[in-house]
């Protein structure tokens, strides 16, 4: 592609990853412009940082906003009052160059992973996205896939259940899965970014370590010495069941009984593509993390 990126817009930047987004693109020296919901709650950013009010459901708002930008980045979590389809088109209306969509989890480029219900709205952007990077507007795109957050993730009891002293093995414990922090997805975004041409209409994989979770929960018992922790094994094949009998018999399901059973099979099941064989760590300049850095990590939450 020609051309340096210079000016990125964000959208999504205060939710679990945005924070660490944004300080990443603020450090790696980009223009940045955060993309606030008009009439939202009033948030604080760096001081080199433009703000811009936007209506998310409004196509014109969102070109004017997104003019002379070079990329967007959005971290935007799957709601139904926020399409990234709108935003897409958006993009591509205002001349922008890269568009990074809100992936940064599952190996949704695997096809049994994204036949999952619960990724629906990602591969629709990544559908959109092709046709954009296939036609004459000249805007590419790239998938940012990390797996699970590790640190989130042991932080509110997803990855490991620290607070309750309590571990899910699901189908027993011994499958190895790719998983990330939060700051280095921001660092893999702002290096992404960097790297235009060698990024461009393509996933990249980023890991901060390929771990199991029973290798997770001897870090958890060594993290709190002489606590008692109790133990369930979880079969994804069942939770998988589960989640489509929801699905087919509820007319209105809550998410909440479907799409988090969903996507821990996609992370921890057969043959989701969630440990990554080859990473693009070396291009985006990402190191992985040691055994002790990770524990390090399980001591903070502990």
């Amino acid at each position: 592609m020609s051309g340096k990126i210079v000016n990125v817009a964000l959208a999504g930047a205060t939710g679990n990853l945005g924070p660490a987004v944004l300080e990443q693109l603020v450090a790696a020296g980009f223009q940045v412009t955060v993309l606030t919901r008009s009439g939202g709650t009033a948030h604080s950013f760096p001081a080199s940082v433009r703000v811009s009010q936007v209506d998310y459901n409004s196509l014109d708002s969102l070109v004017a906003a997104l003019r002379g930008q070079d990329a967007v980045v959005s971290t935007l979590p799957p709601s139904p009052f926020t399409t990234q389809e709108v935003l897409v088109e958006a993009a591509s209306r205002a001349g922008v160059k890269r568009f990074i969509p809100s992936e940064f989890g599952s190996n949704t480029v695997v096809p049994k992973t994204a036949a999952l219900p619960a990724y629906a709205e990602k591969t629709a952007v990544q559908k959109a996205l092709r046709e954009k990077a296939a036609g004459d507007g000249g805007m590419t795109y790239t998938l940012v896939l990390n797996g699970p957050f590790l640190d989130w993730g042991i932080k509110v009891g997803f990855v490991l259940g620290l607070k309750d002293r309590h571990v899910k093995l699901y189908d027993g414990g011994e499958r190895v899965f790719s998983t990330t922090t939060l700051a280095t997805v921001g660092k893999a975004v702002a290096a992404v970014l960097s790297k235009p041409d060698e990024t461009r209409n393509r996933p990249v994989y980023v890991q901060d370590t390929a771990i199991t979770l029973k290798k997770l929960y001897e870090m958890g018992k060594k993290a709190t010495p002489g606590e008692v922790w109790t133990e369930e094994v979880v079969d994804t094949d069942k939770l998988v069941a589960e989640a489509w009998e929801v699905l087919d018999f509820d007319k209105d399901p809550s998410q909440t009984d479907y799409v988090m059973k969903f996507i821990a099979a996609a992370i921890w099941g057969d043959g989701y593509g969630a440990h990554f064989d080859k990473t693009n760590n070396e291009l985006l300049g990402i190191k992985e993390l040691t055994d002790d850095e990770v524990q390090a990590i399980v001591n903070r939450y502990a």
